[in-house]
């Protein structure tokens, strides 16, 4: 009997530490300490680019997802630039952790807007409407929906100007309890990008300073629809269970938004430094159409001494996209898309750039470009 009595208190004292223990990492996630000391200490100072890139204008960047998949990338650490196309990459891969990196700090600004969308939003309906400033729908059972009936939604409700405004007020308060130094400008860009989507909806598109929108580039609402080359739809919010493992993700502070050039002198092996510590290895690094534009500024070459310092395994990628006005056209291209997504190993692209096989943008995108189809 003793001993049965020893077992239950032995018990009973297991459970109150692992209690304990949740309750650290909760108020460890509560005050996000770790979360902005992090996003300083990988950042370096930011830079210009000439676009508010507030969604992607890449029709192709789901045609990745297929390859993904049969060569196994999944967990570790991935790297991204942009806004949320990202998303859609990070419900597949299943990262510990994600770093979203970009020479904007209105990037990462945006980042801390999605973080508190993420925050307040029970399933992915509940965010579209929060975003929109739409009403929540009446009727139940939305976590099945697909997300054709969710754009529906969203395109067929009236917009609320006293929602919107209520959720301007609340992310405006969630954003600066994150820990990271936000100026008045900060904020009122934070806002800026609230109001571009309460304003232009699902219609909003990419769009250039100081150049009027290209037909070219696709509406949300068309970007949320995108499929892979198989024809099936993948982006995050056709998927409940995606868009949960991404709200846990952003709830775990483990989505960390970083100010850095991607040929700069620290952010990139601030984050190999990072990554080697955690011990994990990056999984993907997106990098959208960045390297046109180190390679025609001469900075490729410091892009791929910042790979080298990234820990990798032999299923390491990089996910880039190449844009068809740029002559001549990928090989990969695929009929009505203007970018067409590629993937390439990142050991293989350090070894090509080693034996001079980078010379030339095209060189890059082509010479180890992984088949997707």
């Amino acid at each position: 009997m003793a001993i049965f009595k020893r077992l239950a208190v032995a018990n009973l004292l297991v459970v109150f530490l692992m209690s304990a223990a949740a309750s650290r990492v909760a108020n460890a996630s509560r005050d996000h300490k770790s979360f902005a000391a992090l996003s300083a200490r990988l950042s370096e100072p930011g830079g210009y680019f000439d676009s508010d890139n507030l969604i992607s204008n890449e029709t192709s960047y789901l045609h990745v997802m297929g390859k993904l998949r049969e060569i196994g990338v999944s967990g570790g650490v991935y790297i991204g630039v942009g806004p949320d196309q990202s998303f859609s990459y990070i419900a597949k891969i299943r990262p510990r952790v994600a770093i979203m990196i970009d020479i904007r700090r209105d990037n990462l600004l945006q980042h801390l807007l999605f973080k508190s969308l993420f925050g307040r939003a029970r399933n992915r309906i509940d965010y579209l409407c929060e975003f929109f400033g739409k009403p929540f729908p009446k009727t139940k059972g939305w976590e099945s929906r697909s997300i054709k009936e969710l754009i529906d939604y969203i395109d067929s409700t009236a917009s609320d100007q006293k929602l919107f405004e209520k959720s301007l007020k609340d992310v405006r308060q969630d954003v600066q309890k994150y820990g990271i130094p936000l100026s008045q400008s900060d904020l009122e860009s934070i806002g800026k990008v609230q109001r571009a989507f309460f304003s232009a909806g699902l219609d909003i598109r990419y769009s250039s300073y100081h150049r009027p929108p290209r037909s070219i580039y696709p509406p949300y609402r068309d970007l949320l629809l995108e499929t892979d080359l198989a024809g099936n739809q993948q982006n995050y919010f056709n998927s409940e269970d995606d868009f949960q493992f991404l709200k846990k993700l952003e709830d775990q502070d483990m989505v960390i938004p970083v100010v850095g050039d991607l040929s700069g002198p620290q952010a990139i092996k601030a984050i190999g430094q990072y990554i080697a510590e955690i011990k994990e290895h990056v999984s993907a690094y997106y990098v959208s159409n960045v390297e046109f534009y180190l390679q025609r500024q001469g900075t490729f070459d410091k892009f791929v001494e910042n790979l080298k310092s990234l820990p990798i395994d032999s299923r390491s990628v990089i996910i880039r996209s190449y844009f068809n006005y740029y002559a001549p056209a990928h090989p990969q291209a695929e009929p009505n898309h203007f970018s067409t997504q590629l993937m390439e190993r990142i050991d293989d692209l350090i070894k090509q750039c080693a034996a001079g096989g980078c010379d030339s943008y095209t060189d890059i995108v082509t010479k180890n470009s992984i088949l997707l189809k």
